[in-house]
């Protein structure tokens, strides 16, 4: 084997050593490694962690050194030119090619990781279309993980639409064709009671996220089975990319149980398993196991963020786990935070509180369920009695208006439920209720006629228009119909980008993305900077409040209503300190003991694209000190 495997643990002198096992010239070796120096409290996780990674990639610095350049030496280096976490490409130095046994594997040139990037720009500038762009930059990720961070941090507005929304819904579907290097853990039905043995294939310890889909309800695009991977491939790529978080600390999970998508069960391509969804008790005895086999693995302060779950298991999944671990579900509490920072910043535009609105909902799944009660929460937080603040939101699902008394609600449903006669459509809704806001999240395009649209612009001098299903091709309306059918007015955010506006007064408005990428990978890190077991609605309202004070006033005038993509990191590395100090604040946190300066505590945690050294120290005496001494025998 040419891989570092960690095979136990010892004291010595009561300081813990780890004990490694490795191939070096064919003969059996043993490394002893100690940890950094840190303090542990009993059920409290390490401030600094135990390099416990069962590959080189999980170790630091000094360690990758040490190891590499034995286990690698003697013409064993192929592996670091194939290892996606050590691959520095030509940007290795002669010294490194030397030790590492790679010289003459590369071509004799030295290239920095500025000149790689452009390379790969120019690359990426060749590419015909965005699903070419997508597999390109998967395949740099294969390759050069370091290298891929650094491209997605060197443009993030640019490439944040190609690795997530709205290209990856296109690559999720296209994704039997797109497969090149499986990435992530599967999961199937069929691993029912071995789930914790399933785990142990996955070659890191220490993962402090993971996220997890059964791809029942993928974007807007409904059931697409095991091609719903590439969505938590996305999210954790965004977890790194805009919150700073290790990529080995992550794990892309797909619970495969079937899918009832008839096109892929006949699509010879299809890498899922060939059967209609298992429901039932043996749905819910898979996904206890995974709960409880990833928190016995990696600690009960591992987050487990679930993913486009279907309407009928988010709800209950969350109900009934939010409790017992450290879990929530993006669709619900991430669109939720994004989409109420829209509202704090919008009502700096309208100069009103929240509980002076009134809100019309098009669609009445977990997303709208998930804006509504952050509202509510919101509207509560002004002083107003929670029965008032609910009665201000109205919810329009496929049969109409939610009214009391209406057939079939789900209890979610009925909370929302108020006394007025049954409406079939949004048009003649919008007509009666007259809102100050609408919001889209049914996934239906075009949904915000030119009619309704009208109607908003004569109750409201400014209306708010939100229209939030991705992707782009499901959006209610585009961000051009909203300006220039309110003349200017409208208050305009969107789940998926759209392009600059101009009107013929030759105004330019920069419509506002409320994108979740803008919650996740900040809730991500601060919650797990700080081992918090349990993600409170708090932290959510924390999460919206936060994002709408880092809008200025001039990204308002432009239209904006979320700070500009390009400065994502810092907002997700003051997200994630707002969170952390919280935590500390209320009993949340379990990391022991607490650190004094938080910021310079979280900023410790970020990962960084600098190339890793690999070369051990090296250096020579002067000729005289190293004169072989000789005698006569």
């Amino acid at each position: 084997m040419t891989g570092i495997e960690l095979i136990g643990n010892l004291d010595v002198d009561l300081i813990p050593f780890h004990l490694f096992y490795f191939s070096h010239n064919n003969e059996p070796t043993l490394l002893f490694l100690p940890p950094p120096d840190s303090v542990r409290e009993e059920g409290q996780r390490w401030q600094q962690p135990i390099p416990r990674s069962s590959s080189v990639q999980g170790h630091d610095p000094e360690a990758k050194r040490v190891c590499l350049s034995i286990c690698l030496s003697g013409g064993q280096g192929c592996g670091c030119l194939t290892e996606t976490g050590l691959m520095t490409g030509m940007a290795f130095s002669l010294e490194e090619r030397l030790q590492l046994g790679i010289h003459g594997l590369l071509p004799p040139c030295f290239l920095s990781q500025d000149v790689q990037l452009l390379r790969v720009l120019k690359n990426y500038e060749m590419k015909r279309d965005d699903l070419d762009r997508y597999v390109f930059l998967m395949g740099l990720q294969d390759r050069n993980e370091k290298l891929f961070y650094r491209v997605l941090t060197s443009d993030t507005e640019r490439f944040m639409p190609i690795v997530y929304t709205p290209t990856v819904g296109l690559a999720c579907q296209m994704y039997g064709l797109a497969f090149r290097r499986p990435r992530g853990l599967f999961i199937t039905i069929h691993d029912l009671t071995h789930i914790s043995t399933v785990l142990q294939s996955w070659p890191e310890k220490d993962i402090r996220a993971v996220c997890v889909t059964d791809g029942e309800r993928i974007l807007g695009l409904g059931d697409l089975g095991c091609y719903g991977m590439g969505i938590p491939v996305g999210k954790l790529a965004l977890y790194t990319a805009c919150g700073g978080m290790p990529p080995q600390q992550c794990l892309p999970v797909m619970l495969d149980v079937g899918t009832d998508n008839e096109e892929l069960l006949k699509d010879p391509l299809y890498i899922g398993l060939r059967h209609k969804r298992i429901r039932g008790q043996a749905y819910d005895d898979l996904l206890e196991e995974f709960m409880k086999a990833v928190s016995d693995r990696y600690g009960m302060d591992c987050l487990i963020q679930f993913e486009d779950f279907a309407n009928t298991n988010a709800f209950r999944l969350l109900s009934k786990y939010r409790d017992q671990y450290c879990t929530f579900n993006d669709d619900i509490q991430g669109t939720a935070a994004v989409a109420v920072a829209g509202l704090l910043a919008a009502l700096r535009v309208t100069k009103s509180k929240m509980s002076d609105h009134t809100i019309v909902f098009q669609g009445a799944g977990e997303a709208a369920m998930g804006i509504a009660d952050l509202i509510t929460m919101a509207m509560e937080k002004e002083g107003l009695p929670k029965d008032e603040a609910l009665r201000k939101i109205w919810m329009v699902d496929s049969k109409g208006l939610i009214v009391k008394g209406r057939d079939h609600l789900t209890h979610e449903k009925e909370r929302f439920a108020h006394e007025h006669e049954q409406m079939r459509n949004l048009v003649d809704v919008v007509h009666e209720l007259k809102p100050t806001a609408i919001i889209g999240v049914a996934a239906i395009s075009g949904a915000f006629t030119e009619e309704i649209i009208r109607d908003m612009a004569s109750f409201n001098e400014r209306p708010i228009i939100f229209a939030l299903s991705n992707p782009t091709s499901k959006a209610e309306c585009t961000a051009e119909q909203c300006y220039a059918i309110t003349e200017g007015r409208g208050i305009f955010a969107s789940g998926s980008p759209f392009a600059p506006v101009t009107l013929p007064d030759g105004r330019t408005f920069f419509p506002g993305q409320g994108n979740n990428a803008y919650v996740f990978p900040g809730v991500g890190l601060g919650v797990t900077a700080c081992a918090i077991r349990h993600v409170t609605d708090e932290i959510f309202l924390i999460t919206a409040e936060t994002i709408a004070d880092l809008v200025t006033e001039k990204d308002l005038s432009e239209g904006r209503l979320y700070p500009p993509l390009n400065t994502i990191r810092d907002v997700s590395l003051k997200l994630a300190v707002k969170i952390v100090k919280f935590a500390y604040e209320h009993k949340l946190a379990t990391l022991y003991p607490e650190p004094e300066d938080k910021e310079a505590f979280v900023r410790s945690l970020i990962y960084s694209t600098d190339y890793d050294e690999f070369a051990v120290d090296s250096y020579h005496w002067p000729k005289d000190a190293m004169t072989i001494q000789s005698c006569k025998l």
